[in-house]
C-alpha cells in the first residue's frame, strides 16, 4: 500500500499551487481550484513523517458526500470530483477565520475548562460541567486561520468584527450557516449511530456571495462519538468511544509529543501506519454507511494527473 505525500503537477491553465498541511490546492486560471487530498496527516499543527494509505481518498469522498447533502443550506465551492482524491471547485476569497462549532465539552475546550477557564472565544460556559457533557445549545468558538507551522488562535465574535475580518451582516450569515450545517451533520450522524461532537467550517466569498469551502464533516475536521454506550460512559466518567483524529493525538501524547519545541515525533512503524489507516476506513464506513472501495495505489500521482487533465480539458 502506497501513500501520496507530495504533489507537483502542472495542470492546463495552472497559475499557482498552495501546499497546505494535508491538501495541495492548484489555482486554475484564477477561476477554479483543484484540491488534492493527499495522504499526509497532521497533528498539533505538525505534519507527521509518514503518509496514511487511503486517507486522502476517504477524506475527499466523505467531504464530497456532505457537500452534496447540504447544498440546500448554503452554496458551496464544489463543482466535481474528477478523481477519488480530488475535488474541483470555484475559487473563493476565504475569510481568515475558521468557524468551530461544539455540541459537547471535550478536547481542547475541556482541557481549558478543567484548568478553570469559563469563557472561550467570548462564550460563557456553565459551571459544574463534566468532560464530554452536551452543551445546552451548540456553541461557536472561532479561531484565526494560521500560516503553516503556526498555531490557530482562539478569537471572539467581537474581535472578528473589531478587526474587520467580516462585516456584522457577513458574520451573522456565517453563524447561521454554521449552526444549520452542524444540525444537518448531527442528524446524518445520528442515523448512523454516531454523535457529531464538534467540527469546523471554512467560508469564503465568490461573486459577492458567501460559500462553504474546503471539506466538511470528515474525521480531520470533526470529532464523532458512538451513540451506543455514550450515556453509560458519561455517567461513569469513562472515555468515550470516538471516531476522530484524536486517537492519533493520544498516541503522540503517550509517546511524549505535543508539537512543542524540542520534542521529537515518535517513530511511525508500519503497524502504527496500518492501524491509523484501518481506523480511518472504519470511520468512513460508519459515517457514510457504505463500504470503502480501495482505489489502486500503484501510481496514484499519474492517475490523478490523467483524471484532472481530462476534466480540465472538457
Amino acid at each position: 500500500m502506497k501513500a501520496l505525500t507530495k504533489t507537483d503537477y502542472n495542470f492546463p491553465g495552472q497559475k499557482s499551487v498552495y501546499h497546505g498541511k494535508v491538501r495541495d490546492v492548484y489555482n486554475i486560471n484564477g477561476e477554479k481550484l483543484v484540491m488534492v487530498a493527499t495522504d499526509r496527516i497532521s497533528a498539533f499543527d505538525v505534519i507527521l513523517p509518514k503518509g496514511i494509505p487511503f486517507k486522502g481518498q476517504m477524506l475527499n469522498q466523505i467531504a464530497a458526500k456532505f457537500l452534496d447533502a447540504t447544498t440546500d443550506i448554503c452554496p458551496n465551492w464544489k463543482l466535481a470530483t474528477p478523481d477519488p482524491m480530488v475535488t474541483a471547485g470555484v475559487m473563493c476569497e476565504g475569510f481568515p477565520v475558521e468557524m468551530i462549532v461544539r455540541g459537547y465539552l471535550c478536547g481542547s475546550a475541556w482541557r481549558a475548562y478543567k484548568s478553570g477557564v469559563r469563557e472561550i472565544c467570548g462564550v460563557r460556559l456553565p459551571e459544574g460541567m463534566k468532560e464530554n457533557q452536551k452543551f445546552p445549545e451548540p456553541i461557536i468558538t472561532p479561531t484565526t486561520k494560521a500560516e503553516i507551522g503556526e498555531h490557530d488562535a482562539d478569537i471572539s465574535k467581537e474581535e472578528i468584527l473589531a478587526r474587520g475580518l467580516a462585516t456584522p451582516e457577513e458574520y451573522a450569515l456565517l453563524e447561521k450557516y454554521t449552526l444549520a450545517l452542524f444540525k444537518r451533520g448531527t442528524e446524518i450522524a445520528a442515523e448512523r449511530g454516531l454523535i457529531l461532537v464538534d467540527t469546523k467550517y471554512e467560508f469564503g466569498k465568490h461573486d459577492g456571495k458567501i460559500y462553504l469551502m474546503d471539506e466538511i464533516h470528515t474525521p480531520d475536521s470533526s470529532r464523532y462519538f458512538y451513540s451506543e454506550g455514550y450515556e453509560e460512559r458519561f455517567e461513569k466518567g469513562e472515555p468515550q468511544k470516538q471516531l476522530s483524529k484524536e486517537f492519533v493525538r493520544e498516541w503522540l501524547m503517550d509517546n511524549g509529543f505535543q508539537g512543542k519545541e524540542g520534542q521529537q515525533v515518535p517513530e511511525m512503524t508500519d503497524e502504527i501506519v496500518t492501524s491509523i489507516s484501518e481506523r480511518y476506513i472504519e470511520l468512513y464506513e460508519h459515517i457514510t454507511g457504505e463500504k470503502f472501495v480501495r482505489e489502486a495505489t500503484e501510481d496514484i500521482a499519474a492517475r490523478i494527473e490523467k483524471n484532472v487533465t481530462e476534466y480540465l480539458s472538457k
